[in-house]
């Protein structure tokens, strides 16, 4: 009986331990739950006529495949140039969809700038900025087939999660992962 008592406890102790290790070693592992679920997103890129349709992230792992070809369809379309995405944005995007209803096909006006791409259109137009979060891969400019532009603003900005700008002569809404601010 003191035995099996006694291994009861070395077994629990030992589980401690290994949880603790595991802990110190990996907070963000540690505290991250095991969630279910499935989150897609659909991109069309107006400029390259592009779409793509993906998981991008399934029962609690974002999947690398996915978010390699979410880079590519939102790459720099003047010069081809493939940057990373933040995976921030795509979950905002995939929580702005939720929040609209609304899980059609995002209309992609821009998505990354490369900074010589960005540095010609500023000097092109005085609504971009020099250091757009663009260049960063962690800005879109979309459209949302079904949901009009101001509803997709006033939603953007109530989720307070980045910048979030509204061109309605431009016919787009521009989110992003930075400071939470306006215009």
């Amino acid at each position: 009986m003191i035995k099996s008592v006694d291994s009861a406890r070395r077994r629990f102790l030992q589980m401690s331990l290994a949880t603790l290790a595991l802990s110190v070693a990996s907070p963000a592992f540690a505290a991250m739950p095991r969630i279910k679920g499935v989150r897609e997103l659909s991109f069309h890129n107006l400029h390259t006529g592009e779409r793509l349709h993906t998981r991008y992230w399934e029962n609690g792992k974002y999947s690398r495949s996915a978010w390699e070809k979410i880079n590519h369809i939102l790459r720099d379309h003047y010069s081809g140039d493939v940057h990373v995405i933040d995976i921030r944005l795509l979950d905002l995007l995939y929580d702005l969809q939720k929040h609209l209803h609304n899980h059609d096909t995002i209309e992609v006006v821009s998505g990354y700038r490369s900074p010589a791409t960005n540095l010609m259109l500023a000097n092109l137009n005085d609504g971009v900025a020099q250091h757009s979060y663009h260049t960063k891969g962690m800005a879109i400019d979309l459209r949302l087939p079904g949901t009009p532009l101001p509803r997709i603003h006033s939603t953007a900005l109530g989720m307070h999660r980045g910048g979030v700008g509204y061109y309605p002569d431009s016919q787009f809404v521009h989110i992003d992962v930075g400071p939470v601010r306006r215009w």
